[in-house]
């Protein structure tokens, strides 16, 4: 049987903000911010799968994703690699954390990465969407559940 709970804005605000902070130190905080337009540049998502369902996804503009890059891996540089494997790293510590708010048992999925936005399954829809704004721009968490379960 699976379970059609969906994670609240403030467990997804706590894990998000807590993953940021242990991640990016406190420097520059996440700033819940209202909905704005993001030029995406990077985005990656995780799903989760078993007694519960979801994908969990992280936009980001491409300056925003090559800071994350260099203050996650402490580099100068950040070629698209580096930028693929920091924003993966951060969609997955984000979407564990989704995961274990939710009954289980239930998997993580390994992340999947795009220079621009991550195609979504069409029997998809949006249930949480955390808008925020770090060092100056903005940023988009999501939480997508399959259509059929609303």
């Amino acid at each position: 049987m699976t379970t059609m709970l969906e994670p609240s804005m403030t467990d997804v605000e706590m894990v998000v903000t807590e993953v940021w902070s242990s991640f990016l130190g406190d420097s520059d905080p996440l700033l819940i911010g209202p909905p704005a337009t993001l030029d995406v540049g990077w985005s990656s998502a995780v799903t989760v799968s078993g007694e519960w369902h979801g994908m969990i996804s992280v936009e980001l503009p491409t300056g925003t994703a090559e800071e994350i890059t260099r203050r996650m891996l402490m580099v100068d540089a950040t070629p698209d690699e580096d930028v693929a494997d920091a924003v993966g790293e951060l969609v997955n510590m984000i979407g564990g954390g989704v995961k274990s708010l939710m009954p289980g048992p239930s998997a993580l999925s390994l992340p999947v990465v795009a220079a621009g936005r991550v195609a979504r399954p069409s029997d998809v829809v949006e249930v949480c969407r955390f808008d925020a704004t770090w060092a100056g721009a903005p940023l988009v968490v999501s939480v997508h559940v399959q259509n059929s379960h609303h």
